[in-house]
């Protein structure tokens, strides 16, 4: 009887690693698919931004969580807060097409 309850253990464990290595390599298919999506984010510098502060056709929208925005003593002035957790169709649609939209969350 010793012996099942050993033999039991060794498959409860070799399920449980199993199932441990399936799940590393969905999130690691994940985060590989997300850097190879042929979509490319534009990024700028802080200096970049700088200049286009002012700039109407520029609206910048600050996207940290509420507790991160919160906390910070950092916000750009005239940038926008939006809910990053909110489903973004609730406020996109008050951004017009033709505007440059610039998110930060740092």
């Amino acid at each position: 009887m010793y012996e099942e309850a050993k033999g039991g253990k060794r498959m409860i464990r070799k399920l449980l690693w199993t199932i441990m290595a399936c799940m590393i390599g969905f999130v690691l298919a994940g985060c590989l698919h997300n850097l190879t999506t042929g979509t490319k984010v534009p990024r700028m510098t802080k200096e970049e931004l700088k200049s286009l502060l002012g700039n109407p056709e520029v609206i910048v929208l600050d996207v940290r969580i509420a507790d991160e925005w919160k906390r910070s003593d950092l916000k750009i002035k005239g940038a926008v807060r939006e809910d990053p957790e909110a489903d973004y169709r609730a406020w996109a649609s008050k951004y017009a097409k033709d505007k440059i939209l610039v998110f930060y969350c740092s």
